[in-house]
């Protein structure tokens, strides 16, 4: 186990925190169990303390509450906690209930087995994408990507194809709520940069990077839109560079996924 010491929850406070309707104690509740990033598998109560920024009897009151309720279970001889199996039902509801995911489905198996390469379904979460549906193949680059998982939009293929859909001034305010953090030699963290990038998805329908955030990683996605042409998710090809071949695959890839996007799209429902 790492002997690091916890940082903080990063603070993701908005404006609609001042209202009289906002519950702050549901807050709190929620920082308990966000102090779980999958970091480490357990936590004392003094690391949820200081992860969660509560005062210990605030921390008491909390995890008591959510292991009575089933989202945290606690060790009777380590007296550590570790998040339940229930909190999968919130992820099996979300999937189940979206009409994006519903749809996408029987897409991403088709290309799965069109390509052999790993296909997915990501959506739009603030500045982060957030994979909802992955079909991974043997040829897959990061095993470790799963659905849930978090990466940045402004370097991410799928992350760069839904920013291509809306307006600049939302483009601004998700790059200004970025960390644009050089993750490997060839990530591109100028906003100038990044916006001609835009530009150019739009033109073209699809985004492609290469090694941006994984080294080896070559990454193709276009945007499902709504009705009003706005992302409401995006498909994407990953595949390992030792397979990528720019001759045979370039374009092919990119008809795939604008194609795919396209079907998804037509579904008028989407919102």
């Amino acid at each position: 186990m790492s002997n690091k010491k916890p940082a903080k929850v990063r603070e993701r406070r908005k404006p609609d925190a001042e209202s009289t309707l906002y519950v702050q104690s549901v807050e709190k509740a929620m920082k308990v169990l966000v102090a779980f990033d999958g970091s480490r598998r357990d936590l004392s109560l003094s690391e949820i303390c200081v992860l969660a920024d509560l005062d210990l009897s605030a921390a008491q009151r909390f995890t008591f509450t959510l292991t009575a309720l089933g989202y945290l279970k606690k060790d009777p001889q380590t007296r550590r906690y570790e998040l339940s199996p229930r909190l999968l039902d919130f992820t099996y509801h979300y999937l189940a209930s979206n009409d994006v995911v519903s749809r996408a489905g029987p897409f991403l198996q088709q290309l799965g087995h069109m390509t052999e390469e790993a296909c997915n379904l990501t959506v739009l979460d603030g500045p982060d994408i957030v994979f909802v549906q992955r079909i991974v193949s043997r040829n897959v680059l990061n095993p470790d990507v799963i659905v849930g998982s978090r990466l940045p939009a402004y370097c991410t293929a799928p992350g760069l194809a839904m920013l291509s859909t809306l307006p600049d001034d939302e483009v601004s305010a998700l790059l200004d709520a970025s960390k644009l953090v050089q993750h490997t030699p060839k990530t591109v963290t100028s906003r100038r940069a990044i916006k001609a990038r835009l530009a150019a998805a739009r033109t073209d329908g699809f985004v492609r990077t290469e090694d941006e955030y994984y080294m080896g990683d070559i990454s193709t996605a276009a945007p499902i839109t709504n009705a009003q042409g706005l992302a409401v998710g995006a498909i994407n090809i990953a595949v390992s560079r030792a397979r990528w071949d720019s001759t045979h695959d370039a374009q092919r890839i990119a008809d795939l996924v604008r194609s795919t996007a396209v079907a998804i799209s037509s579904h008028r429902k989407l919102t």
